[in-house]
C-alpha cells in the first residue's frame, strides 16, 4: 500500500504564536490562559515550560510552582485564527489540504507523484520550509505520512517538536508495537480501560486481535472491522455526519464568580451560539447546561424543545434549567445545543409569535454584522459585554466574518 496522507501538527501552537509574535518571550517557559487566574488552566504551554512539566490542563497555581519563571499569557483567539488561516494558505502553496481537523492540525491526500516515501519526504520537507519563511522560526511542526489517515496522525506525535516520520505499509503492524494505546486517536481512558478488562494491555496484543474481537470491545462490529483495517494500514473512508453540537463555555474571572455575575455570561453565551446557528443554517431541538463550581464538582441538565433557532426561546429554556442548578461558586459555565437538524429537515415555526422572535433575531444579527458584535444585545446579557470575547476550541476555527465569532 502506499503513502497516501500527510499529517501536519503545528508544536505548542498557542504559546508557540506568542513567541514568535513576541520576541521577550523566546526561549522562554510560556503558558497560554483564557484568561488571567490563578484556578483557570493552561491551554498550551511552550516547550521550555513543559520540560518543567507543565502541560495542557495544568492550573496555573500548580504550573506557577512547576516553574517558577513561567510567563502566563491570556489567549489572543483573533491571532491565532488569522495565523492558522496563513498556515494553511501556506500548506496549499505545496499540496492541498484535504481537512482541517482543528486550529493546529490538518491532513493532506498525496497526489500519486508524490507517494513514493522519497518524494513524500521531499515534499514534507518543501512544506516546513516554507512555514517557516513565511510564519517565522518559532512556529514548528511535526508531519507523518502513511497509508491512512489515523496512522498519519500518530505518526506525527512520534517526534515532537519539528518531527518527520514515515509509517510505511511494509513495516505494518510491527512498526507500532513500541507505542502505548493512548497514543492512537479514539483510545481515551475509558477505552484504555476496557481494553485492559479485556487482557490487552500493549499495542503488540492490540494489532494481533482479530477483527470479530476488536467489534466486541468496541461494541460495534463496524468499528471493529474498521481498526482491523486501519491498524494494517488500509485506506477506510468514513463518512461525515456534518454538526453534531454547537457549544460555548467560559471560565469566569474571579470578579464574575457569584450567581448574578454568571447568569449574564451564560446569556450572552447563548447570544453567540445562536448567532452561529442561524449562522450555520441549522436548528436546534436541545439545549443542555453545564456548571463547573470552584469545588471542583460540577452539574449538567439538558430540556428538549420543538426546532429552536431563536435567541429568546433559547434564552427561556436556559431560564428553566438555570432555576434548577445546585447551589455553588460558579467557576465555569457552558451551554451547548445538540439533535441539530438543518434548514432543509426543520419545521419552521408556525405561530405567529414564534416567527416574531426568529425575525427579531435575524434582525439583531444583521445589525450586530453591520455595527459591531455588541451594537444590540438582550439586557440581561449586559454586564457581560467585554467579558465573553472570542475563545479558542482546539476543534472549532472561529469564523472571523461572524460578528460574535
Amino acid at each position: 500500500m502506499p503513502l497516501r496522507y500527510l499529517f501536519l501538527d503545528m508544536n505548542s501552537f498557542f504559546a508557540s504564536v506568542e513567541q514568535q509574535a513576541r520576541p521577550e518571550l523566546r526561549h522562554r517557559p510560556v503558558a497560554v490562559v483564557p484568561v488571567l487566574a490563578e484556578t483557570t488552566c493552561c491551554i498550551a504551554a511552550s516547550y521550555e515550560a513543559k520540560g518543567f512539566g507543565v502541560r495542557t490542563g495544568t492550573k496555573v497555581y500548580e504550573a506557577r510552582k512547576l516553574c517558577p519563571g513561567l510567563r502566563i499569557v491570556e489567549a489572543r483567539p483573533r491571532l491565532y485564527t488569522t495565523i492558522h488561516q496563513r498556515i494553511v494558505q501556506a500548506v496549499e502553496s505545496c499540496l492541498p489540504v484535504t481537512e482541517v481537523c482543528s486550529i493546529d492540525e490538518m491532513v493532506c491526500r498525496l497526489r500519486k507523484d508524490h507517494q513514493p516515501p522519497d518524494q513524500a519526504q521531499q515534499l514534507a520537507g518543501q512544506i516546513k520550509t516554507v512555514l517557516q519563511r513565511q510564519l517565522g522560526a518559532y512556529l514548528r511542526c511535526s508531519i507523518g505520512l502513511a497509508p491512512n489517515r489515523l496512522l498519519a496522525k500518530v505518526a506525527a506525535d512520534m517526534q515532537k517538536p519539528d518531527g518527520l516520520t514515515t509509517i510505511c505499509s511494509e513495516e505494518l503492524p510491527g512498526c507500532l508495537h513500541q507505542l502505548q494505546l493512548k497514543d492512537f486517536p479514539g483510545i481515551g481512558p475509558r477505552m484504555e480501560q476496557r481494553l485492559r478488562r479485556s487482557g490487552i494491555v500493549t499495542v503488540e496484543q492490540l494489532c494481533r486481535l482479530p477483527a470479530g474481537t476488536l467489534a466486541g470491545i468496541w461494541g460495534s462490529q463496524l468499528l471493529g472491522e474498521i481498526w482491523w483495517q486501519q491498524l494494517r494500514g488500509e485506506d477506510v473512508v468514513r463518512n461525515s455526519t456534518g454538526h453534531q453540537t454547537m457549544s460555548h463555555s467560559r471560565v469566569l474571572p474571579p470578579a464574575l464568580r457569584n450567581d448574578a455575575a454568571a447568569w449574564t455570561v451564560l446569556v450572552r453565551l447563548i447570544e453567540k451560539v445562536a448567532a452561529r446557528l442561524r449562522h450555520d443554517e441549522y436548528w436546534a431541538e436541545s439545549l443542555g447546561m453545564s456548571i463547573n463550581f470552584l469545588k471542583s464538582s460540577s452539574w449538567h441538565q439538558h430540556l428538549r424543545m420543538n426546532p429552536c433557532q431563536d435567541t429568546s426561546t433559547l434564552i427561556h429554556t436556559a431560564r428553566q434549567l438555570w432555576q434548577s442548578k445546585p447551589a455553588g461558586i460558579p467557576l465555569r459555565v457552558g451551554v451547548v445545543l445538540s439533535n441539530l437538524v438543518t434548514n432543509r429537515n426543520a419545521t419552521v415555526p408556525l405561530f405567529p409569535e414564534d416567527q416574531k422572535l426568529l425575525a427579531l433575531s435575524l434582525a439583531m444579527d444583521g445589525i450586530n454584522q453591520k455595527h459591531g458584535a455588541e451594537a444590540v444585545y438582550f439586557a440581561e446579557a449586559h454586564d457581560a459585554r467585554g467579558e465573553v470575547t472570542t475563545r479558542i476550541a482546539f476543534t472549532r476555527i472561529p469564523d472571523l466574518s461572524l460578528p460574535d465569532a
